[in-house]
């Protein structure tokens, strides 16, 4: 057989078997080349192949989401086993068969960063494995079905099943591994889940179990609950159009109305504060202990915005145009309705102020504008308590980064701040910062294609060991404002100012609780101070599994207490969190159940920052993380440029009693567009190029109002020429005040060598006005005098464009002088010329012509005409 074929190999193919079976013969080779090169293309069943917390290299057929998990936490009361639903879409480009799916556990998780870790291992961790459980004998592209899968929490079970072999309380990472079989393929996993199982209890199995031990419940250790307290976050991104002053209409512009889609129902902002509502209602039997330690964290610009929607807004047309057309945004109801509702629980809550626009603090630092810093630094607490007619938290910064340098700090204590909120890796026993990344290369904020991945990650951040509740910075102190006046003691004297600690403090929070809390919601960024060796792409993830997550996260301190660490847990969510309202009402409710099992109890925030700190110091640990997610250099400068002109017309206008607007509501309006410049929204996305293209385009729209708001009080000029009636007549010109404030001006004119003009000093223009003024002037030449007129503040920036005036006066200057005395000396020769003629005698030559008689009749003439003058005069008296 070996020969023949041999034989016929070297006869041509079209001559042996014909071009029919050739076609036959390739086809069958090529299917049965595709059928011995599938299995090395799919993987097999002992390989992981993660879908959102790993990569994947082989090709994708299967697509695994969970819909539900029950129950969300196991307690003693719920029921001994776990039941699993969820769907299988066929997203390959071929038929598989034989699906089937099975639940598998790992260890316990022991570490806080194992939390994260976990859920990047590979599946052969997950040791203990269930039954296969099928699924669809077959899925073709495109189809999807539904499952459901339960499986024992613990053995003992009147079932042939294998259990979870749960028997001790605990956070457990769980895998739903999905099998299938291709076609050209052989069985292989296709697709995992991974999320994690709060086990607050073991219940008991059902009656009639063969395991004693598996009759009784099992409890968690409840001898030291973990003081808890929560952020409950409300942020956007910054709305407002750029470059719009304050006006007395309080009409606003916005870029787009995806504001009112989150306030209206089932939007983002609503379904947040539907959250708390549904949990913390206002019925009088309610305990309001939870409620106390939920603190809600808004943002001032955030409430700015709303509140501006609901006198009526107008809405960019192309959000790419910003100086294109605009409609009438249909936000306002959604906008008072929402407002309303946030004011009757801040009511009741706790309430601080997050930093305004989520500003980069470090940026703020850099620009080291003393009014743009008071601007953002003090306004947010004021904002909040005025617009939600509350009393908020003061003294406390909540940094959207979560982690500060040393500028920023000392920024914030010279501000009144004494606490800052800062993720737990972003602070260090002092001496001890830095030292993971030693060697790193300095990068600059905003670096991100500089910066180095193998940096991403300090000592500190993987470290277990907890940091204290309160710690104390003593390398950052600045000076404190004073404090207000103290009340009088009980017995009359003056109360003692209390002592004033000079250092900023930092309350931490947990980073592996923050991070599961920050994959909540659709498309979330991973946070800053993440570490890089657990940060992936959560979006891959479903919804359910990431709730799981944020569980099996906030659990796993009140499960395990750490000997020698407070048992203490702050929760601080993104600032810009789309939790749900069923995400988040799961979440509280999680806490709740927390402290109705004694494993936690509620603190308000209050009493967490009050605390004293530690004793040991620490200090800063700038995350290289956040020094590539911030603000780039490039912006520190123009923000800087912007903020000096601000501040120099705001020294120039005029607070007018009961005039609208005052200054400051015509000038923070421009102001709190530069904090916007500085936001640090949507810089966690991987891709900041957006950011970058809002920020560049801000501080376009600010550099052109301020260009002509300082264009709009100028000296009209006079056109012509000006002619002054005589020597020393004023000069009359008129300023014009297109602004809606009062403004305080400086006449600047440079008067050439033939004029003095006196300076008026300062005045003072109307608004939306123009007034005249005499400016005393003394010119000494008649020709043509060009005088350059220009206008400043009173501290000497110029206002509007500067004009010129031709001046032309009717004096003569010293040709009159010189003129009218040769006149007075030749009327005084000529009278002494005939005064010498006359004492001698002789006839003056100017009287030849006229003969005596002539003259005397002339006299006769005159003296009668005299009498009859009197006569008239008299007759008429």
């Amino acid at each position: 057989m070996t020969q023949t074929f041999r034989y016929r190999a070297a006869i041509p193919w079209g001559v042996v078997a014909g071009p029919a079976l050739f076609r036959i013969i390739v086809a069958m080779l090529i299917t049965l080349g595709s059928a011995l090169t599938l299995p090395m293309l799919v993987p097999s069943a002992a390989q992981a192949q993660p879908t959102g917390t790993g990569t994947t290299s082989g090709p994708k057929f299967l697509k695994l989401s969970l819909d539900s998990v029950t129950p969300t936490a196991v307690t003693t009361t719920t029921d001994s086993t776990l039941t699993v639903s969820g769907s299988i879409m066929n997203i390959g480009d071929r038929m598989v068969k034989d699906v089937t799916v099975r639940v598998q556990r790992a260890a316990v998780v022991a570490a806080p960063r194992d939390l994260r870790a976990t859920l990047l291992q590979d599946q052969v961790n997950y040791e203990v494995n269930g039954d296969f459980e099928d699924v669809v004998p077959q899925l073709d592209k495109g189809e999807r079905t539904k499952f459901t899968v339960t499986i024992p929490l613990r053995p003992g079970e009147s079932t042939t099943k294998h259990s979870l072999n749960i028997s001790e309380p605990g956070v457990y990472p769980l895998l739903l591994n999905v099998n299938g079989k291709p076609d050209y393929g052989s069985q292989a996993r296709l697709d995992d889940a991974r999320f994690l199982l709060p086990v607050l209890g073991v219940p008991p199995v059902s009656k009639g179990t063969e395991a004693p031990d598996a009759s009784q419940a099992v409890t968690a250790p409840t001898d030291a609950p973990v003081a808890t307290t929560m952020l409950w976050p409300l942020a956007d991104r910054p709305r407002l159009v750029g470059g719009i002053p304050g006006s007395a209409q309080g009409k606003v512009e916005l870029t787009d109305d995806e504001l009112a889609a989150s306030l209206a129902k089932g939007g983002r902002l609503d379904q947040l504060l539907g959250a708390l509502e549904t949990v913390f209602d206002t019925t009088p039997t309610r305990d309001r202990a939870l409620a106390a330690s939920v603190c809600l964290a808004v943002d001032p610009d955030l409430l700015v915005t709303v509140q501006a929607m609901t006198n009526g807004y107008r809405v960019l047309a192309s959000p790419s145009d910003p100086d294109g057309a605009t409609r009438p945004g249909t936000g306002a109801a959604q906008a008072q309705t929402w407002l309303d509702r946030l004011r009757a629980l801040a009511g009741t809550m706790c309430t601080v102020a997050l930093p305004f626009a989520q500003v980069d603090l470090d940026a703020l630092a850099a620009v080291n504008d003393p009014d743009l810093s008071a601007r953002a630094m003090n306004a947010p607490a004021e904002l909040i308590d005025s617009i939600l007619t509350t009393k908020s938290v003061r003294g406390v910064s909540l940094p959207d980064s979560g982690s500060i340098d040393s500028g920023a700090g000392i920024l914030l204590r010279s501000h009144g701040f004494s606490t800052a909120v800062l993720a737990d890796s972003a602070v260090t026993p002092e001496g001890t910062a830095g030292t993971a990344e030693a060697a790193a290369p300095a990068t600059g904020r905003g670096d991100r294609k500089n910066q180095p991945a193998s940096n991403q990650i300090t000592a500190s951040q993987t470290s277990d060991v907890t940091d204290p509740d309160i710690v104390r910075l003593p390398a950052v102190t600045a000076a404190v404002p004073p404090p207000a006046a103290n009340p009088s003691a009980p017995n009359g004297n003056p109360a003692a100012p209390p002592a004033v600690d000079p250092s900023l403090h930092v309350a931490s929070f947990d980073i592996w609780s923050a991070t599961a809390l920050a994959a909540l919601g659709s498309n979330p960024p991973t946070p800053s101070f993440t570490p890089a060796k657990v940060r992936y792409e959560v979006s891959n993830d479903s919804r359910v599994a990431r709730l799981q997550d944020a569980i099996g996260a906030i659990s796993w301190s009140a499960l395990n207490p750490q000997p020698n660490q407070p048992r203490s847990l702050l929760l601080v969510p993104p600032q810009q969190w789309s939790a749900s309202k069923d995400e988040g009402t799961t979440l509280l409710r999680q806490i709740e159940l927390l402290v109705r099992s004694n494993l936690a109890t509620p603190r308000s925030f209050q009493d967490l920052i009050q605390q004293p700190p530690d004793p040991q110091p620490y200090e800063l640990d700038y995350l290289p993380q956040a020094a590539a997610d911030a603000v780039p250099d490039r912006f520190v400068a123009p923000v800087g440029e912007q903020g000096r002109r601000i501040s120099e017309l705001m020294r120039a206008l005029v607070d007018v009693p009961d005039a609208d607007p005052t200054p400051r509501q015509f000038l923070d309006p421009l102001r709190d567009d530069l904090i916007r410049v500085l936001s640090l929204s949507d810089r966690r996305t991987g891709d900041a190029d957006q950011a970058d293209t809002f920020a560049q385009r801000r501080i376009d729209q600010n550099t052109r109002a301020l260009d002509n708001i300082y264009r709009s009080v100028t000296v009209l000029p006079p056109g012509g020429v000006y002619t002054l009636a005589s020597e020393q007549s004023p000069l009359l010109l008129v300023a014009r005040n297109n602004l809606p404030v009062s403004i305080r001006i400086k006449f600047r004119i440079e008067a050439p060598h033939e004029a003095k003009i006196t300076d008026l000093g300062e005045q003072q223009l109307p608004p939306k006005g123009t007034r005249s003024f005499q400016i005393p002037t003394e010119v000494s030449d008649s020709r043509n005098l060009v005088i350059p007129i220009s206008l400043t503040t009173p501290d000497g920036i110029p206002l509007g464009n500067a004009t010129s005036v031709s001046v032309r006066s009717n004096a003569y200057g010293q040709t009159l002088a010189i003129i009218t005395a040769c006149a007075g000396v030749l009327l005084f020769l000529l009278a002494g010329r005939r005064l010498w003629r006359r004492f001698r005698g002789q006839p003056d030559p100017a009287d030849e012509g006229f003969d005596p008689s002539t003259r005397r009749r002339v006299n006769r003439y005159r003296r009668a005409k005299n009498r009859v003058i009197q006569q008239e005069q008299q007759e008429a008296q």
